[in-house]
């Protein structure tokens, strides 16, 4: 925190209620209309409101400010003076020395400018940078780098302001152009490395296969991709010219950039692998839940009952299936693979269109992980027992924070099997009743998560019904439902999963909504989801969560905003999640949340009280569903059985085969029903508006 210290060198006050006082001199001459104070009588105002070292003053060895003039660059700083600075509410506004060196594209501030020759109190790079005109203070600018951190400043007059705003803005547009340029000569760099590497012969001692070739071609690629998107993300801001706030939504954060890419992205998008050895080419690999891949691109005949089924509560189990995953570790024995697909990728690349490994498969359907998602139902289910508006969406943003370590299985980096358009999953749970309570009036005990709580009388317990379907192909959407009849809940939610490559990682966005209904209370919450990111997927891979999702009531004005904070570049924590409830109507914060989404989350309330919550000692509910033999041909267990089976073998070779198997039943499926002209009809879900809802939901019922 920055001290309130009197600025010797202009006699102005350094009191957090000082009026703005700025005194710019500008040190290079000729460059802008704009580039010198003097002849606008900016000294004689700046020396009536006692700024001592007032005015402008040019250096005549200087280099021209207008990046075009001069060669572009600048030997010294293009502008330096006296601007207020914000520093916090309790010291409020100080006067500063700034000094804006062009050449190196950045804005210092110094205490005084006795002071400046020091080490500065600060610095913002401006390459890439926003600066934008305020009216929250008199004569006020903003200035927001690219890493996110923020300048208030306030210059003495209308005039000051508007000529320090030109010169910063001059500064941050050149060191953009600057980048962009570099950008260009380094594609056609790394562009002329792999055609070298791509000419090489087939055989011999050094060929195109070779590892340490292929090692560099993915690295350069990647690195060229990821400076590429960084490059990007800077030049939408500079174009926005706004404040960062006017970011585009979580779902829609995965930016693509057209950099370079090799001659074999055609054969990815057909489904080969061209120059891999024929061992390596019936692979099929992503990393996460990501769209629905090219071997999909057929479908199964669903049963011959095409209408929605009545699953039996009485054939439904306990579910006992062994669903231990190993992680992945290093990607030693997969790595002339992974190598070889990364060089051929470019960014922001559908990856809908390649065809990747079996061994990254998860042992379960996109369907069933939508289902892990329930595995605490209890504080779902305790949502209805709020008194009151803020009890229950404060209630409900808690069990929406502890439900992603069971559903994503912690960070494990593999991904279940993309459905099939017409596969479903059904499944329920039994929660005892008097486990289901307001977390006002009892908090939940602190069960291991190896507890599996069952109810042994059925009519003293809740019964929570799950179903979902992958209703469409292209693009893919899966659609989910459950519903406590007895507490008058439901979930209706449809998922559209778009897949990325990101350089060495790979992003996946769940685009789509979900709406939670409270039928006694005649509630709607309307909810998004995070993206996920698959990273280090040549070493060892890791799957983190990312972005900004939205919880909101429109008859309560009740909202949340939740964000799920991506690892930093340097340092920082992992997994890191942060949450604030809102009141709209009276702009009242009601709880905040801070912690990690597979960890620890610690709830503060507007009372003052707080609650911690470890979601890795939460207790899990079994599913409940029928046994293979009884399941229908097309629900998620009975579908894969078989990749799973050898799967859980450790049979990459097998569980390939089947896959590939199972992909051109699909394919003659499809062939018949674009030979019938028969258009797909989901069982369970219709199409509404934008999204898909259940064909029976609660609310239509009761």
């Amino acid at each position: 925190m920055e001290r309130a210290t009197q600025n010797t060198d202009s006699g102005g006050g350094g009191g957090s209620n000082s009026s703005s006082r700025s005194s710019s001199r500008a040190t290079s001459a000729g460059s802008s209309p704009s580039c010198s104070l003097a002849g606008r009588g900016v000294a004689g105002r700046s020396a009536a409101a006692g700024l001592g070292g007032g005015g402008s003053r040019s250096s005549p060895g200087s280099v021209a400010a207008s990046p075009s003039g001069g060669g572009g660059r600048r030997r010294e700083p293009a502008l330096e003076g006296v601007l207020s600075k914000y520093t916090n509410l309790l010291q409020g506004w100080q006067n500063r020395y700034f000094v804006l060196d062009f050449e190196a594209g950045l804005l210092q501030y110094f205490v005084n400018e006795q002071s400046k020759h020091q080490k500065p109190r600060g610095v913002l790079s401006l390459s890439g940078a926003i600066v934008s005109l305020s009216d929250e203070a008199p004569h006020m600018l903003v200035v927001y780098s690219a890493s996110g951190e923020m300048y208030k400043l306030r210059a003495a007059d209308a005039k000051e302001r508007q000529f320090w705003v030109t010169q910063l803005r001059s500064c941050a547009k050149y060191h953009m152009e600057t980048s962009s340029k570099m950008m260009n000569q380094v594609e056609d760099q790394q562009r002329s490395l792999v055609h070298a590497i791509e000419a090489l012969p087939g055989s011999g001692p050094l060929t195109a296969l070779d590892q340490d070739l292929l090692l560099l071609k993915a690295t350069s690629a990647a690195t060229l991709s990821c400076l590429g998107e960084c490059l990007t993300l800077l030049q939408q801001s500079v174009r926005q010219v706004g404040p960062p706030s006017h970011k585009p939504g979580a779902s829609e954060t995965i930016l693509g950039w057209h950099g370079p890419m090799s001659h074999s992205t055609d054969q990815l998008k057909n489904g080969t692998l061209g120059s891999l050895p024929s061992a390596s080419a019936n692979i099929t690999w992503a990393i996460l839940p990501n769209s629905a891949e090219e071997e999909h691109s057929s479908q199964l005949e669903p049963e011959p009952n095409s209408g929605p089924e009545l699953v039996l509560s009485e054939e439904e189990q306990s579910d006992n299936e062994d669903k231990e995953e190993t992680e992945l570790g290093t990607m030693e024995d997969q790595r002339s693979v992974i190598l070889h697909l990364i060089s051929q990728l470019k960014l922001g690349m559908d990856l809908t269109k390649v065809l990747l490994p079996t061994f990254i498969l998860e042992k379960r359907s996109l369907l069933e992980m939508y289902a892990d998602f329930m595995a605490h139902p209890d504080l779902l289910l305790a949502i209805t027992a709020g008194a009151t508006p803020e009890e229950r969406v404060i209630s409900f943003v808690e069990y929406y924070l502890t439900a992603f370590h069971e559903g994503r299985k912690g960070t494990l980096a593999k991904k279940p099997y993309n459905p099939i358009i017409g596969e479903t999953f059904h499944c329920s749970w039994e929660v005892p009743k008097d486990r289901v309570k307001s977390k006002w009036t009892s908090p939940n005990s602190p069960n291991s998560c190896h507890e599996h709580p069952v109810a042994d009388d059925p009519s003293k317990s809740y019964k929570l019904r799950f179903v979902a379907e992958q209703v469409s192909h292209h693009p893919p959407i899966s659609c989910f439902y459950c519903e406590c009849k007895e507490k008058r809940l439901c979930i209706n939610s449809h998922v559209w999963t778009k897949s990325k490559f990101m350089g060495m990682s790979v992003g996946v966005s769940m685009i789509g909504e979900g709406v939670l209904r409270l039928l006694d209370h005649g509630e709607d919450y309307v909810f998004t989801l995070p993206s996920a990111y698959a990273r280090s997927i040549l070493t060892v891979p890791w799957v983190e969560l990312g972005g900004k999702v939205n919880i909101s009531c429109a008859k309560t004005g009740y909202s949340a905003t939740v964000t799920f904070h991506t690892k930093p570049f340097y340092g920082g924590k992992v997994h890191r999640v942060t949450a604030e409830v809102k009141h709209n109507p009276t702009n009242t914060i009601v709880c905040k949340a801070h912690g990690e989404w597979n960890g620890t989350l610690e709830f503060t309330y507007s009372n003052g009280e707080t609650k911690v919550i470890d979601t890795t000692t939460l207790p899990v509910y079994p599913k409940k569903l029928r046994p293979l033999e009884k399941q229908g041909p097309m629900e998620s267990r009975n579908l894969w059985q078989e990749v799973t089976h050898y799967l859980r073998l450790g049979d990459m070779d097998a569980a390939t085969e089947q896959k590939r198997r199972l992909e051109e039943k699909q394919r003659m499926e499809e062939r018949k029903r674009e030979a019938l002209r028969t258009p797909w009809r989901p069982k369970y879900f219709i199409p509404e508006g934008d999204g898909w809802v259940y064909f029976n939901p609660l609310w239509k019922t009761h």
